[in-house]
């Protein structure tokens, strides 16, 4: 009655699809405050998931985390930063994104916990600052 390809019956595959479209929809609808704050709670989540496979010796399981996180740093929050009108402060971030994305390799390479948890130090009270100022952010 249903073919090979059918998603009939496989609820995971579908509750995964389901998950996907609801991201999708979230980042179409947010606002650049918004979207950066889903940038921070990615970051921290994947470093936080690295930590726990690494706990665990899921070593493949933590390079991808670390990948995720340090694609997220790149792509996501460093590549967002205007370093022409964004002064001191866009070139400081700059910078802090820089030195966590060392880190993380490092941490990546040697499996190493401490270097995963200066990350997540120097990233958590930046989101924290982000919550506060879309406080005062409309929309």
């Amino acid at each position: 009655m249903f073919s090979q390809a059918s998603t009939f019956g496989r609820p995971r595959h579908n509750a995964l699809m389901y998950q996907q479209v609801g991201v999708e929809t979230s980042v179409v609808a947010a606002s650049p405050h918004t979207l950066t704050l889903m940038l921070y709670d990615g970051l921290l989540t994947q470093i936080k998931l690295a930590r726990q496979a690494l706990v665990e010796g899921r070593v493949a399981d933590k390079g991808r985390h670390i990948g995720r996180a340090s694609q997220i740093l790149d792509e996501g929050l460093r590549s967002a930063l205007d370093l022409q009108g964004g002064g001191d402060l866009a070139l400081n971030l700059r910078d802090v994104y820089d030195y966590a994305q060392v880190r993380l390799l490092l941490a990546n390479r040697h499996n190493d916990d401490a270097a995963l948890k200066e990350v997540l130090g120097l990233i958590e009270p930046l989101r924290e600052a982000w919550v506060a100022i879309g406080m005062n952010v409309p929309g």
